[in-house]
């Protein structure tokens, strides 16, 4: 065997083996480097052949036939290959979409396990399967990694899900506009861990970071034709690769240098006790629907990958997007899985946000909560033990599964979002939805065994208003994509108050910021999980654009200036207030569903609702429409032992909610509830949260209610000292 030389960056095997791999082995699956060489192994089980090919940096190619298949994993080892290394395959196999059948050797093809990704896709007819012309000038390439050069993420903060308050935000939107940044920084995981950033989220009080997707992502045609770009990232190639235009290292010129900078900034989140959600687009791919380029999977095993249609030459779409990933088949569920372990064993994420989420839990066709999905993340070592939520919708029929994904699993609360904006808008939904709710939803979590904290409350995410535009917009604004306003939802249960848009009138401002802060308080104050979208602490606003997945500018990037504005860090003031409440005090995050009895015997029940006049309400009262409501939640025992069965206690609270527009009389409820009340949070306050600390009522008192605003009180038989 002759030893192996380097010209121009390309391996070229000494003459007596040519470019003849070694037989290697059919895992692990990918290019992986061992120190001496690299192990090459794609599964794709109808090829009749298939090429490694290598990239010099001018472009050239050299291909090497793997020439080994074991159970459909095609393989071959080749010494003297080095990280950084750039590479592709090529997939024989007949072209004959009317069977599913996509092969075409043409195009070069991502591999599914690369760990890094370089190059951008260029949207030229090559990349098109069924046009001709080879794709390699125009498709991203993987790259080579040295996975034992990993960075140390450090200890997981192993954050318990009732103390969890999530921040779900944009690598490169949270930090492409912040002062304390610098500029070859921003918009990269180096920015995101420098400590202007990570300062901000502890001082806020955050507990987890839900970053939108890290996995390497490529826009859609259509957008690259009219100049724009895929921002938001909802469109995976690579699900082993850190997106590389969120990468310093990348933009310096380190090839692969994404890897270990994820897993630094990681390391920085966890060392300040933060945890890292990834948003995982497991449901569809890049590739889109039957006409759209071949980048990798369409062309390794189009049939095996994709949930054909009816006419196997179509997809069956139950992402909108295109194309649904095929879950039945035990490859693509080992692909998902062995992605979901590499981010959380070597890449340090704590947990997951699975968008689409009922697309992965379908069987044939109906969404199935004992599918091969469920069940085999359900039994999983390793995932059984870090964060798993569901997005619960799909666009296909029977889709909305709100409610019924099985233990381990939570999810977002769209009956949260709906109701709260409902609520606080004037719709008034009745007072059994709101109820349920602010209490953790249990007629959606409880009857399966799992607990309050299954429900992510929110009231905006990415995909949506802000919550500043929530109060400011009674339409959405997004002319700027180029679809004739026609893309974004229609249903935002929003209100501008009499005005569309921002409005010079202080009057009109002035009732925007309380619904903003009232909106921010039942969130932070409701049991559950509260998911806090990035800038909403500040009154970020999109202009009225209420789906800008396209938007790459000052539109969707935080602006840290409005910390200048009074009225906007006085938000970020009632913001750290109110999570700092949460922290502080258990009976804000229950652990357990309340069940309106007494937690342990001579106690107060563990929940009770009132009236306005300060009577506990009837059965005939739970059907009405809200206007006001209030809540009192008993600390005097909280419902579940703590970690060594010791008894909780807390101090007691009364919330208390009026979305009416005009004045109310309210009585807060006295003996045996409280002699006297402390006021904690008044969302009147245009200034300092807590300017009213040292206001105190007597129990049995009646007082004035704001129009639109929530008060939380603290409960005691005793008067505090500072009265």
């Amino acid at each position: 065997m002759g030893r192996p030389r380097r010209m121009s960056g390309v391996l070229i095997l000494m003459a007596r083996t040519g470019s003849r791999a070694w037989p290697g082995s059919w895992r692990p699956l990918g290019l992986s480097h061992d120190g001496q060489g690299a192990n090459a192994a794609l599964w794709a089980a109808g090829a009749s052949g298939v090429e490694l090919c290598l990239f010099d940096e001018h472009g050239a190619e050299e291909r090497i036939a793997l020439t080994e298949s074991t159970f459909h994993v095609w393989h071959g080892y080749l010494p003297g290959i080095e990280p950084g290394q750039r590479y592709g395959f090529r997939v024989s196999g007949p072209w004959e979409p009317e069977l599913g059948h996509r092969w075409n050797p043409e195009k070069l093809l991502l591999d599914p396990y690369a760990r890094a990704v370089d190059g951008d896709f260029v949207n030229d007819d090559a990349v098109y399967g069924q046009k001709p012309g080879d794709s390699a000038p125009f498709v991203p390439k993987g790259v080579l990694v040295d996975e034992l050069e990993r960075a140390d993420t450090g200890p997981r903060p192993s954050i318990p899900w009732s103390e969890t308050v999530i921040y779900e935000a944009h690598v490169r939107g949270l930090t492409m506009r912040h002062p304390g940044v610098p500029e070859d920084l921003r918009g990269t995981y180096a920015g995101l861990a420098h400590p202007a950033v990570v300062d901000h989220l502890v001082n806020l009080g955050v507990t987890a970071v839900e970053l939108l997707p890290v996995h390497h992502f490529v826009s859609e045609p259509h957008l690259l034709d009219r100049g724009m770009v895929n921002y938001w990232g909802y469109n995976s190639l690579g699900y082993f690769a850190p997106h590389a235009g969120y990468s310093a290292a990348v933009r310096r010129g380190r090839r692969g240098g994404q890897v270990r900078e994820f897993q630094e900034m990681v390391a920085a989140l966890h060392q300040a006790g933060i945890e890292v959600i990834l948003d995982v687009v497991y449901n569809h791919t890049a590739e889109g629907g039957e006409n759209g380029p071949t980048l990798s999977f369409r062309g390794i095993d189009n049939d095996c990958y994709y949930r054909l249609g009816s006419d196997p030459a179509t997809y069956q779409d139950y992402t909108g997007c295109g194309n649904t990933l095929n879950v039945t088949q035990p490859h693509v569920i080992q692909l998902i899985t062995d992605s979901l372990r590499y981010w959380a064993t070597q890449m340090g994420v704590d947990g997951f946000r699975f968008d689409l989420a009922s697309a992965l839990a379908r069987s044939m066709h109906d969404v199935d909560k004992l599918s091969s999905f469920l069940t085999v993340i359900s039994q999983d070592p390793v995932l059984q033990d870090v964060k798993l939520i569901a997005e619960p919708w799909d666009v296909g029929e029977g889709g909305y599964q709100v409610g019924e994904f099985p233990p381990l699993w939570t999810e977002w609360n769209d009956k949260f979002r709906d109701t709260a904006r409902d609520f606080w808008r004037g719709a008034r939904p009745d007072v059994r939805d709101l109820a349920y709710r602010i209490s953790g939803s249990s007629d959606l979590y409880q009857d399966d065994g799992r607990r309050p904290y299954a429900s992510i409350n929110f009231i905006t995410a990415h995909d949506g208003f802000t919550m500043r535009d929530l109060v400011t917009y009674d339409h959405k604004h997004n002319e700027a994509h180029g679809e004739e306003n026609r893309d974004g939802s229609n249903d935002n249960r929003s209100s501008n108050y009499g005005v569309e848009g921002e409005s010079d009138d202080e009057e009109l401002n002035l009732v925007r910021r309380r619904q903003i802060r009232n909106l921010l308080a039942m969130m932070l104050l409701a049991t559950g999980v509260p998911m806090l979208v990035a800038g909403d602490e500040m009154g970020r606003t999109q202009d009225g654009d209420n789906n800008a997945y396209c938007v790459d500018d000052e539109t969707s990037w935080v602006d840290w200036s409005l910390l200048k504005h009074p009225e906007w860090r006085s938000l970020l003031d009632l913001s750290r207030r109110l999570i700092h409440l949460r922290r502080h005090h258990p009976v804000l995050r229950q652990r357990v569903f309340f069940s309106g009895q007494p937690a342990f015997p001579g106690g107060l029940q563990d929940i009770a609702w009132f009236r306005p006049d300060g009577k506990e309400m009837t059965d005939a009262d739970w059907f009405a429409p809200a206007s006001v409501l209030g809540v009192y939640l008993s600390g005097q025992d909280i419902r579940g032992r703590g970690p060594h069965g010791e008894r909780i206690t807390d101090d007691s609270f009364l919330l208390v909610m009026h979305a009416g527009a005009e004045e109310l009389e309210f009585t807060v409820p006295g003996d045996p509830w409280a002699r006297w009340y402390q006021v904690v949070v008044d969302t009147t306050l245009d200034g300092d949260p807590g300017a009213r600390d040292d206001v105190v009522l007597g129990g049995g008192t009646a007082i004035s209610l704001a129009p639109r605003s929530l008060l939380l009180l603290r409960a005691d038989h005793e008067l505090w000292s500072a009265t």
